[in-house]
């Protein structure tokens, strides 16, 4: 089986709109989170859903997923103090019912234009290699600073990957990681991919999507407004003008 789990556990502090959590704004009429999961409700290989969601959404979270019939959600846990606890009390809850050899997909609630071949690419590689974490390459030059204000070191720009969503992996895999992680007192990887390197193990890595972005800040929702606007226009294009792409 294949289980998806969407985190949904932030307040939007960098999006600054702290009265309202990012994974509820509306974009183009229909709230972000609302869009990421009609993705994975609709993948035929998805099984069901499981999210962990700001613990006082949750209430609001099911009346979206009624109002917008939202069929595969199996639970709701509530998020934690950070990300990484959001993912845990996820994972944790998907392992209540899944299987070793179970596929467990872990996004963020705010990729709201993952594409169905990114989610069954994901799903196929992770059967293959247990790990499955979609990646695009850095367009800029990166360099490392620990105080921000001086630098003396930079690295090689093609070496460089930027981390996407969903990432996949077997439950026996995933729920070791979360296992060696409490173990060796490891509280806040970065996300499930840190984790996993943080524990020494190597990572299979696909080239994804650069148009699936994470809705973090205010320039991400321009971004996500703009490709909606960009949607409607071709749609409008074909339907009066004829137009092909």
């Amino acid at each position: 089986m294949v289980h998806a789990m969407l985190f949904a556990g932030g307040t939007g502090t960098r999006m600054k709109s702290a009265n309202v959590p990012k994974q509820f704004i509306e974009v183009d009429g229909k709230p972000i989170i609302v869009r990421t999961l009609e993705k994975f409700d609709r993948h035929p290989l998805v099984d069901d859903i499981v999210i962990a969601c700001i613990a006082n959404g949750i209430d609001h979270l099911k009346s979206l997923i009624e109002k917008y019939h939202i069929h595969k959600v199996r639970a709701i846990v509530p998020g934690g103090a950070s990300g990484y606890e959001s993912i845990h009390n996820g994972v944790m809850k998907v392992a209540e019912t899944a299987k070793d050899t179970d596929i467990i997909l872990i996004c963020d609630g705010v990729r709201p234009v993952i594409t169905e071949q990114l989610i069954s690419q994901c799903i196929e590689l992770a059967v293959e290699h247990e790990t499955a974490v979609p990646v695009v390459k850095s367009i800029d030059s990166v360099l490392i600073s620990k105080d921000g204000h001086t630098c003396n070191k930079n690295m090689p720009r093609e070496e460089m990957y930027i981390t996407q969503a969903p990432q996949g992996y077997t439950m026996r895999k995933i729920l070791w990681a979360h296992e060696e992680a409490e173990r060796r007192g490891i509280i806040n990887p970065t996300s499930s991919a840190d984790l996993m390197i943080e524990l020494g193990e190597t990572i299979h890595i696909f080239i994804g999507d650069r148009d699936n972005i994470k809705v973090t800040t205010p320039e991400d929702l321009y971004k996500l407004r703009s490709h909606y606007y960009y949607e409607h226009y071709k749609r409008f294009a074909r339907e009066e003008f004829c137009y092909e792409e």
